[in-house]
């Protein structure tokens, strides 16, 4: 699997545009004037304003929303000193998280020295491109002289992830710990197992949040940092104990907290079985913690625990705070990150665990019980809420600490725009993955011959989405694992052709047979048709023998169809089935449809696309606000698909009064509220941001979607089938291992509404 894996992420980084980010221009380009605005000889005059004031270069420049993530490799992940190139793949990362959570542009910097001295005077020299610094990776003692000499320096908000990250996280978890256990923080013991920059930053924000310093033992690779250590450098001295204890279990023993940012293992049942009454056990060290989850949770069943792992409850993780803080400390144009600001991060994390938790977040845990507790005292990382509470109360910190230079007046108005950052982009396959992982269901992969397909495959059971049965030759699959270095072993591969499937074909057949005798079906076509891996698969779903079935990577659509709707039919009440894609763009996420089935579609099937597309957007926690596009506008041409489109509006005006959706329009008025309530202010949905489009015919919509992608301006999911009775999905020809995974997901999460329906049909025949 280790190859498998190696493979798998060089390839993720090399194939297509180098590397994880990039510059994409945000004005205009087209024609000469806007050239000659952006550049010569346009751009002269922000320059001179800049020069009269530089404060300016937050007005006419990038720099108000630009970060700089800057390293020089000594510290990366748990790598070690691998130099500044080698960490740039990390900064890049880092850029990244920045971006698709809290909409922060990032240019990473590797700076090839390890001097601090050299270091510090590099970044200072480049300082005023950015509006924030982000040091990273920069080992301990040098990272404390860099970051508090660019402090004293520069009057732009910079911090060190790797200290001050853990420490607010940390520092939130153990707020809340200490509520549920009846604790107060000046009172309690606290031992922290390493002396790096966490331990040390972890440290200072506990006692400025109320600990005593006398409460608090820290531990290094010597043992209990205490005065009778003459070793000590200027760094540990101020936490040294003159408590008797000199080994991390005396230390331990009637503790009532314990920090690990050491390494896996150090910490034992009987260590935690010697601390105080109810004790918190905060074990960080990645991947593994100081001791596993298993064993501290069945030491002692008083305990608080949490780790930095995303498998486990109660993950301390740093992307809770570090996009939300930067966020709030750009939009007031801060001069810093000070204390107050890290404190007032820390407490807003605290108190959003203890509010109610959105649908939103406990479907894409799969959970309903995420209540505060013992088992969730921090916000989970996907929570869309932590943008719109951390930012405004680091926000509001950096005001009323004296160090904003912009302040913000209209706290709703700022809300609203933070809410306009947030879009649902990566955000909803990293939720649905999530929920997929939580309960996977058996796939079936029908064109398990296909390199695209197989990989997928490995990669959705490596990575916990599904079980995955493979329809296929299992020489030549095997020959395609050899060939492609694909780790997969153990997986169930049917052969169709093969006699040991005699009885599965039979069993099908007879369903089947069952099924359509009225169509005209006989025993002996539907047998035949048993050697057809889309009849055969769907016939495991449809049987029970399977969860979820994906084809179409070299099946034409038609092929595929036909069956799936011969076998598992449509929804009852619907006479159409549809196709929906789902298209991120730098404009946000909408809801296509229908982009695969219907090329003419009359006045009740675009009913059914609608009310299909209406219930899939609410499936993915949105909700839909809906445009039925047209090349005219509400009633403007009486004939033709214009009117069509009139007419399915007024049914559904009439007949589904909740739904939010009008039409029939131009994409430019759907797209535009501004413009659509200039023309049309009586509009069903004037105001409203629309984020779902039913386009008039097949060919409007596949075009559109396809125009998009191939033009570098969005990414799609799907895809998505649409009104079928069990989760049958088909795929465009030549889908990537990407595209594919992506359905994969969808489709597990689809066999889990429909266990959730079959499961509430059974307890309510018990009911009656």
């Amino acid at each position: 699997m280790e190859n498998s894996k190696r493979a798998d992420a060089l390839n993720y980084h090399k194939n297509g545009r180098p590397g994880k980010i990039q510059v994409v221009p945000t004005k205009p380009y087209s024609t000469q004037r806007d050239l000659s605005l952006a550049y010569s000889p346009g751009v002269a005059i922000p320059c001179l304003e800049i020069e009269k004031n530089p404060q300016d270069a937050y007005e006419y420049t990038a720099k108000g929303n630009l970060v700089a993530v800057i390293s020089n490799g000594t510290a990366v992940l748990g790598l070690g000193d691998i130099g500044a190139l080698a960490g740039k793949p990390v900064m890049e990362g880092k850029g990244l998280l920045f971006k698709i959570f809290a909409d922060i542009d990032v240019f990473d910097i590797e700076v090839d020295e390890k001097d601090p001295a050299k270091f510090i005077e590099v970044v200072k020299a480049i300082a005023c491109t950015f509006g924030g610094i982000n040091l990273e990776d920069i080992k301990a003692p040098e990272c404390f002289e860099i970051e508090e000499k660019l402090k004293e320096a520069l009057d732009i908000p910079i911090m060190h992830d790797d200290q001050h990250g853990t420490a607010i996280i940390s520092g939130a978890a153990l707020i809340n710990a200490l509520e549920l256990v009846g604790k107060k923080i000046e009172d309690v013991r606290i031992v922290v197992n390493g002396a790096g920059a966490s331990a040390t930053a972890c440290s200072n924000l506990y006692i400025r949040l109320g600990a005593k310093p006398e409460n608090l033992v820290m531990v290094d690779s010597k043992g209990v940092i205490s005065v009778r250590r003459t070793d000590l450098n200027s760094r540990k001295l101020p936490f040294a104990t003159k408590l008797p204890c000199n080994t991390l279990q005396e230390a331990m023993k009637d503790a009532d907290v314990f920090l690990g940012l050491s390494v896996a293992g150090i910490v034992n049942q009987d260590m935690v079985r010697s601390m105080a009454a109810n004790p918190i056990v905060f074990a960080l060290a990645n991947p593994n913690p100081e001791i596993p989850y298993d064993e501290a949770i069945a030491s002692r069943p008083d305990l608080i625990f949490a780790t930095g792992r995303s498998d486990h409850p109660n993950q301390v993780n740093n992307v809770l705070g570090f996009p939300y803080i930067f966020r709030g400390a750009l939009d007031v144009r801060s001069t810093g990150i000070n204390e107050q600001m890290k404190v007032a991060a820390a407490l807003a994390i605290a108190a959003l665990a203890k509010e109610a938790v959105p649908e939103v977040v406990t479907l894409a845990y799969d959970t309903t019980s995420l209540t505060f507790g013992r088992q969730y005292i921090i916000p989970k990382p996907l929570d869309p809420r932590l943008l719109i509470t951390v930012a405004p109360a680091v926000a509001k910190a950096a005001i009323e600490s004296g160090i904003a230079r912009k302040p913000i007046t209209d706290w709703d108005e700022y809300s609203e725009t933070l809410r306009a950052r947030m879009g649902l982009g990566n955000k909803l396959i990293h939720g649905l993955t999530e929920k997929a992982k939580e309960n996977p269901k058996r796939v079936v992969f029908a064109e398990a011959n296909h390199y695209n397909m197989l990989k997928a495959a490995q990669v959705a059971r490596a990575e916990g989405i599904c079980i995955p049965i493979l329809l296929g030759n299992e020489e030549r699959i095997e020959k395609i694992i050899k060939e492609n270095n694909i780790e997969f072993d153990g997986v169930e591969i049917i052969n169709l052709r093969h006699d040991r499937e005699e009885a599965s074909r039979q069993k099908y057949a007879k369903m089947l047979t069952a099924k359509r005798e009225r169509e005209g079906m006989t025993y002996s076509e539907a047998y035949e048709k048993m050697f057809d891996r889309n009849y055969f698969g769907m016939m495991m779903v449809e049987a029970g023998d399977a969860d979820a079935f994906i084809t179409g990577v070299y099946t034409k659509y038609a092929d595929a169809i036909i069956p799936a709707i011969e076998i598992v039919g449509m929804r009852e009440g619907l006479k159409h089935i549809a196709g929906l894609n789902i298209v991120n763009s730098k404009l946000g996420t909408f809801f296509f449809a229908d982009t695969l089935v219907n090329n003419h579609p009359s006045k009740e099937t675009l009913i059914d696309v609608a009310k299909l597309t209406y219930e899939a957007a609410r499936l993915f926690n949105v909700n839909p606000v809906m445009a039925m596009l047209s090349y005219s506008n509400f009633g403007e041409r009486q004939a033709g698909s214009p009117a069509m489109v009139h007419e399915a509006i007024e049914y559904l005006h009439k007949h589904y009064p909740e739904m939010l959706i009008d039409g029939e329009m131009q994409a430019n008025f759907a797209l535009d509220k501004d413009l659509r309530h200039e023309k049309f202010p009586f509009s069903k949905i004037d105001g409203m941001n629309v984020n779902t489009l039913v386009f008039p015919n097949l060919s409007a919509a596949n075009i559109s979607y396809k125009l998009m992608l191939e033009m570098g301006m969005s990414e799609t999911i799907g895809p998505i089938q649409m009104g079928l009775n069990k989760p049958i999905h088909i795929l465009n020809v030549e889908s990537s291992v990407r595209d594919i995974l992506n359905m994969v997901t969808i489709a597990v999460i689809d066999a889990q509404v429909e266990e959730q329906k079959l499961r509430q049909k059974i307890e309510l025949s018990d009911d009656i």
